[in-house]
């Protein structure tokens, strides 16, 4: 097994010795196991590893980030040799650098987040049984034609992060899956769709017979589907893919967009962005879940804090070039990827606040359309105009009438943000733990 710590400080190392004045270094060890199944016979098995390496360093304000998949002593050697030369002919940026020692996380024991499954890698026979039960079980559904195919994978990450400002770090994270899609109809009438399940710890997934069975009963309840009337409604966004909407505030809250004026949201600190009742918060370090953390790409702590306060835009996501930009504190908020510079991101959230169920929200709709799969997107980002093509089922009287195969859905995210309803039915395991949303008055292009 690579020491990924030995080979981030090799590439520190060799960062110093080709004249570099600070650097920082990461080395990511990847294990991938997948099996796919079709018609209840193996079509697909693949188990992938690979290591990777990402220098950055930095000659005064002037930086470079090189990367290789090679770990090898000359690649190393050369890839700080390149990256120095690079920096040296790249523009000054005077926000560029490493966080200050003391700005840097102390608490580093992430075993309390739980994000690497103590148990096994499993055999590519378990993984298969799982695809297989999948399948059946959407084969089973009365309607179903054909399964569009099943698969179960597993993996481990193992990241070591370390700077020349003493910060030294590292992280292993798994995840297990399970997916299926299913096929209802035939010909023109032919509909699909699909359900799947991800945790980090095996033993938490879904039965893969009930996720085949999901699958199976979505695409039957596509039968039939066609086109809205054309107008303004209420759309209630499922729990399915509600996030996208909390995507795009994430993104209108982005420091690197803040800082470069482009965000529709600029001039909305401690201003209203929610309805009163609602807050969006963070939560870095809630257990088993993808986006806990507790340190960012750049070493900084990561706390939990409200981004929205009772409906009150409290902050920006910022990493340290956009803090410093913005003449504000750093938030722990970087990402980042062996060849990639630090940006802003966000980790766990969760919208707090919402009651009820799905079901009420129908009710309350009366007629309107229900979202259950998004397409496309076009998204101004300095105005917030919204578009995008949906499909879902229309609903009459509080009630789901028919399937909805084709639409586009329009708004401007600043309302559609302030009108917000929200269900209180998010699954809690996921990394954005978002509701089902309605929105009222959105214009629907149908029919």
């Amino acid at each position: 097994m690579t020491d990924l710590s030995a080979l981030a400080d090799a590439l520190l190392a060799a960062a110093r010795a080709a004249g570099a004045d600070a650097a920082d270094a990461m080395a990511v060890s990847d294990l991938s196991l997948s099996v796919e199944v079709r018609g209840g016979a193996l079509e697909h098995a693949e188990r992938a590893e690979g290591v990777e390496i990402g220098l950055r360093v930095f000659v005064g304000q002037r930086g470079a980030v090189v990367s290789s998949s090679d770990t090898s002593a000359a690649t190393v050697a050369g890839m700080a040799e390149r990256a120095v030369a690079m920096a040296r002919e790249a523009p000054e940026d005077p926000w560029a650098g490493l966080a200050d020692p003391g700005q840097l996380a102390r608490d580093l024991d992430a075993a309390r987040l739980e994000l690497a499954d103590p148990a096994p890698e499993p055999e590519p026979d378990s993984l298969m049984a799982l695809a297989q039960m999948a399948e059946a079980a959407a084969l089973s559904v009365a309607g179903v034609t054909q399964a569009e195919g099943a698969a179960a994978g597993h993996g481990r990450r193992q990241v070591h992060r370390a700077a020349s400002n003493g910060f030294s770090a590292g992280l292993v994270r798994t995840d297990s899956a399970i997916s299926c899609g299913a096929i209802a109809g035939t010909g023109t009438g032919m509909e699909r769709d699909h359900d799947h399940d991800a945790r980090i710890f095996a033993a938490d997934l879904e039965a893969a017979d009930r996720i085949g069975r999901n699958a199976g009963t979505r695409a039957v309840a596509r039968l039939g589907g066609r086109k809205p009337p054309t107008g303004r409604f209420p759309v209630l966004f499922d729990e399915r893919i509600s996030g996208s909407i909390t995507g795009h505030l994430l993104s209108a809250i982005n420091g690197a967009a803040i800082a470069r004026g482009s965000s529709f949201l600029r001039d909305r600190l401690g201003r209203p962005v929610l309805p009163a009742h609602l807050s969006l918060l963070t939560e870095p370090h809630r257990r088993r879940a993808t986006g806990s953390r507790l340190h960012d790409a750049e070493g900084l702590p990561t706390a939990p804090r409200a981004l929205v306060a009772d409906g009150v835009l409290q902050g920006w996501l910022l990493d340290l070039a956009s803090a410093r930009k913005l003449g504000l504190t750093p938030t722990g908020d970087a990402a980042r990827g062996p060849g990639d510079q630090p940006s802003p991101s966000a980790g766990n959230i969760r919208l707090q606040g919402g009651s009820g169920t799905r079901a009420d929200l129908l009710r309350d709709m009366g007629t309107g359309l229900l979202v259950t799969r998004l397409i496309g997107a076009t998204i101004n980002p300095n105005t917030g105009d919204y578009s995008r093509g949906a499909s879902g089922f229309w609903v009459e009287n509080g009630e789901i009438a028919w399937p909805v195969n084709e639409c586009t859905i329009a708004g401007n995210l600043v309302g559609m943000f302030a009108g917000l309803v929200a269900a209180d039915d998010a699954r809690q395991h996921l990394s954005h733990v978002v509701p089902s949303l309605l929105i009222d008055g959105l214009m629907i292009a149908g029919a």
